[in-house]
């Protein structure tokens, strides 16, 4: 038998599905059924009775679903997963005949119930645990993060016991505050002063007598990472060179030293061994000391005449030197026949030593004496005396009342004979042992005040010697030198001083052997304004914003936030505000909020991009999407703190006016609309 027509004699798969619901509408609606039961009496547990159209029927309660009479049973919402049915960091719990939503651990649900339905708009929100003080301990700073925190060493501070970064009730992490204990040793120095051993502390070091420090002040500084910086100079040994070495007015030797210093006293040794030709044994040997801080010493001995000497001059310990020698000849008896004839000897620094050459032993001479003092390094100070002296003794001794530091002429002639004779001297004397610089101290933060202890309305020199440092910036390292003169016995000086960084001041007083130490801290001025590309959207996306890093001219950078405040307020906006909030805190709105924090260190060298309104968050911030049709001012403010000091700088980065959706919201909303578009079809096929 041949096939006839597809689905001949037998009824269309759609027709048999009408009919069948047909048949059970109608077995599940009009007053009675077949059998002349109620309705409404046949209805499930979980079903209600309703009356459409003047037929009563049986419907499932909300969560169930079934006919309404012999089966309704419980509609598992949950079993889509708890992010689709409850959002985001939930748990589902099904109930008969509903269900629940639950936060999960770090999340609270925006209408503060432990447990929510989603349909009146509530969500879960992050905690910010932040916002309980002390929860990282002494030293420690909270960051929060996703459903929790982490908590970091402050600046100053440094982990111990475990990791970093570390949670509280995980890891046995504490900060303890920076302290590496007594700074190394330097050998041939001693530690000047007092120090502490907190970051950024400098100590500073001294050479012990006999060695210096060629490049300057040794010092070492307490970092951030808990050791003391050692310096690379060191203290090297001084070896003093005695070079041309000459004898004149036939007894007496004069040299000079390499290096010559202004303010050190050296002891020499002068060796004197004397020998005649007619003499095997020598005739004359002694060894005479002398103390002087003069670059050309010199020294009139009592010698012998017509005798070869060998004169050998070092220095007493603890200065080391290469001897010298020199060699002469003292002039024959006949030289010194004539009466009048004399010299003189420098001894104790301040004292002459005058020798007489008279065959009248008794004979009375006069002599006169002119002093004249100056300082090569003040040119209005003059020291004149002026005495006579008379004698009888074949060598007498007339010490002076003289200056300290200061280089003078003694010239001593003999009065009452025809020819005059005229003897020269030329006497250095020593800085004071005596420290005359007291009483300092700091004022306006870069100002210094000295007393000098000197005569009044006399004038001094005084050097200057500064060092800064920075423990936040090793590379950075400022060094000023200079002189400044003075007849005030209270001086004063302003210094030009970079903020944020700690400074060594030497005080030297020329007349004086010892500097005067001195530490102070500047404090931070304002940061670098930050460096932004400017943008004004109307309408649109806004661009992704660009953060580049601040240079710490003024001192150490902290931390960079991204501010959202609305346009009116931008001509009243305080940088300095700490009134900003997070964007869940500020429930109004109106006086904006932060959108994002970065610590600096998280900051790259180069650049990094941020999107206003991406919904991540950055440090405990949350970047929020800014309300459309809104008018905003994006703000970047750079803070700085140091000392117990809070500084910030600002720039505007962008004004958005009628607010639209960010790019990155523009895209979600096309993927979302492709794919109801792409569901919408896939139902159309199935159905057909």
């Amino acid at each position: 038998m041949g096939r006839g027509p597809r689905g001949a004699g037998h009824p269309p798969r759609r027709l048999l599905s009408l009919l069948l619901l047909l048949g059970l509408a109608r077995g599940a609606t009009g007053a009675r059924g077949a059998d002349g039961l109620d309705i409404c009496a046949t209805c499930h547990e979980h079903a209600t009775c309703k009356e459409r159209e003047g037929k009563k029927m049986c419907t499932c309660k909300y969560g169930f679903v079934g006919n309404g009479r012999t089966q309704c049973i419980d509609k598992n919402e949950c079993q889509f997963g708890a992010t689709v049915v409850c959002g985001n960091h939930t748990s589902c719990h099904n109930t008969l005949g509903g269900f629940y939503c639950i936060c999960l651990e770090g999340y609270r649900a925006t209408n503060n119930n432990k447990t929510f339905i989603p349909n009146d708009g509530t969500f879960c929100t992050d905690i910010d645990e932040c916002e309980v003080p002390g929860l990282c301990g002494q030293g420690g700073r909270c960051v929060n993060t996703h459903g929790s925190f982490e908590c970091y060493c402050m600046d100053g501070y440094l982990p111990e016991s475990g990791p970093e970064p570390f949670h509280p009730t995980r890891d046995a992490t504490s900060c303890t505050e920076i302290s590496c204990g007594r700074p190394p040793e330097v050998q041939h120095a001693s530690l000047v002063g007092n120090h502490s051993s907190s970051l950024g502390s400098v100590a500073h070091y001294a050479c012990q007598e006999g060695f210096e420090s060629r490049g300057g002040t040794i010092t070492s500084v307490c970092t951030e990472r808990g050791t003391w910086r050692e310096s690379t100079l060191t203290c090297t040994e001084i070896i003093i060179e005695i070079n041309d070495v000459s004898v004149f007015n036939d007894t007496c030797v004069r040299w000079q030293i390499h290096p010559g210093r202004m303010n050190s006293r050296i002891v020499y040794v002068v060796h004197v061994k004397g020998h005649r030709a007619d003499l095997i044994e020598s005739v004359h040997e002694e060894r005479v000391n002398l103390t002087t801080g003069s670059r050309t010493p010199q020294v009139c001995l009592d010698l012998y005449q017509g005798t070869n000497y060998t004169v050998t001059i070092s220095t007493a310990p603890p200065e080391r030197s290469m001897p010298a020698i020199i060699r002469f000849q003292t002039a024959e008896d006949d030289l010194f026949e004539d009466d009048g004839i004399f010299n003189v000897s420098l001894f104790n620094e301040t004292c002459l030593k005058l020798n007489r050459h008279s065959r009248k032993v008794g004979s009375e001479q006069m002599y006169q004496f002119k002093i004249l003092g100056r300082r090569w390094y003040l040119s209005d100070f003059y020291h004149a005396a002026s005495f006579n002296f008379t004698t009888g003794g074949r060598a007498a001794v007339v010490c002076l009342d003289l200056d300290p530091a200061t280089d003078y002429t003694a010239t001593i002639t003999l009065l009452g004979s025809p020819e005059q004779h005229s003897v020269q001297v030329m006497v250095t004397t020593a800085p004071a042992v005596k420290q005359t610089i007291s009483n300092t101290s700091i004022f306006n933060e870069t100002c210094l005040r000295w007393r000098n202890m000197k005569i009044a309305g006399r004038e001094e020199m005084y050097l200057l010697r500064i060092q800064g440092q920075r423990w936040y910036q090793e590379e950075f390292a400022q060094e000023i030198t200079f002189n400044i003169t003075s007849s005030s016995q209270a001086p004063e000086m302003c210094l030009d001083l970079r903020p944020g960084t700690n400074y060594s001041v030497s005080i030297y007083a020329w007349s004086s052997v010892l500097p005067v130490l001195i530490s102070l801290t500047t404090q931070i001025t304002e940061p670098p304004l930050p460096e932004v590309d400017f943008f004004t959207v109307h309408g649109g996306p806004l661009p992704r914003l660009k953060l580049r890093k601040a240079k710490e001219n003024n001192g150490p950078i902290s931390s960079y936030q991204v501010l959202v405040v609305p346009l009116a307020l931008q001509s009243t906006f305080s940088c300095d505000s700490e009134g900003a909030t997070s964007f869940f805190s500020n429930t109004s709105h109106t006086d904006g909020y932060v959108a994002a924090e970065l610590l600096a260190r998280h900051v790259p060298d180069d650049a990094m991009e941020i999107s206003i309104g991406d919904r991540l968050y950055y440090g405990k911030y949350y970047n929020a999407p800014l309300k459309a049709g809104n008018d905003y001012c994006i703000i970047l403010r750079i803070t700085s703190e140091w000392n117990k000091v809070r500084r910030c700088s600002c720039a505007v980065w962008a004004q958005v006016k009628d607010s639209s959706r960010t790019l990155q919201q523009m895209v979600g909303v096309g993927l979302g609309s492709v794919a109801v578009v792409m569901v919408l079809a896939f139902l159309s096929f199935i159905a057909v």
